[in-house]
């Protein structure tokens, strides 16, 4: 009697069951290959071969969806710098800072994400937590590491924020503002022409890693000034 032709093997997707964490993976796939605008219920749908309606069950609206997005990136970024110890205080801050912005250069979306939370996303405490414990062992009074958390900002996560951040990719300026700017404003003029910027390792327009470790040089020294100034009061 001859044997029953085996069943075709079932596709992957149709043997792993749907969860949060397969939706929240799809969605940051579709936004690093794509960028946030591309993030649809539809198209996380789609891309896990199921129904739109399926997505509810684990995530309850597109904002939902958003918010999960921004946790998870900064759940990389905790993941990130977890690993990162120095016995210097502030090379171990600096190293963290640097090691959250490979995170956010893998998903350049997320930098604008995260900070339009109204609510501090869940992953970030630990980011916050593992610094205050590294200013303590340094010396730093609970005051003192207070300001640093918010000098520092969004640094510890990886990216700074322009206050006016130019949308869309062209930033020819326009010649009406060109010229308003070369007859009124001569000094922002003159450094507008003589500065260029990089291209390495940038977010933004002025969010570029070399940009980024000025800053952070600038901010951790100050930090120890205090620090020292504190100690020997």
């Amino acid at each position: 009697m001859p044997s029953s032709p085996a069943s075709s093997p079932q596709p992957p997707h149709a043997r792993e069951a749907l969860s949060r964490e397969r939706v929240v993976a799809a969605a940051v796939a579709i936004a690093d290959a794509d960028g946030l605008a591309a993030v649809t219920m539809r198209r996380v749908a789609a891309d896990l071969h199921c129904e739109a309606m399926s997505l509810y069950h684990h995530v309850p609206s597109k904002d939902a969806l958003l918010a999960a997005l921004a946790d998870e990136a900064l759940r990389q970024v905790a993941e990130a710098a977890a690993h990162v110890t120095d016995p210097t205080w502030d090379v171990a801050v600096r190293r963290r800072c640097l090691a959250a912005r490979d995170v956010m250069l893998r998903h350049p979306w997320a930098p604008g994400l995260v900070a339009a939370q109204t609510t501090s996303p869940p992953s970030v405490w630990p980011v916050y937590e593992q610094l205050v414990g590294t200013l303590a062992d340094a010396g730093f009074d609970d005051d003192l590491a207070h300001r640093a958390i918010h000098a520092l900002g969004s640094m510890l996560l990886g990216f700074s924020r322009e206050l006016f951040e130019p949308e869309g990719d062209d930033l020819t300026p326009d010649p009406t503002t060109t010229a308003h700017v070369d007859e009124h404003l001569p000094n922002l003029a003159r450094m507008a022409a003589s500065v260029v910027h990089e291209t390495d390792g940038a977010l933004s327009v002025c969010d570029t890693r070399a940009e980024f470790e000025f800053t952070l040089d600038l901010i951790l020294g100050g930090l120890d000034r205090h620090r020292l100034a504190r100690s020997t009061a």
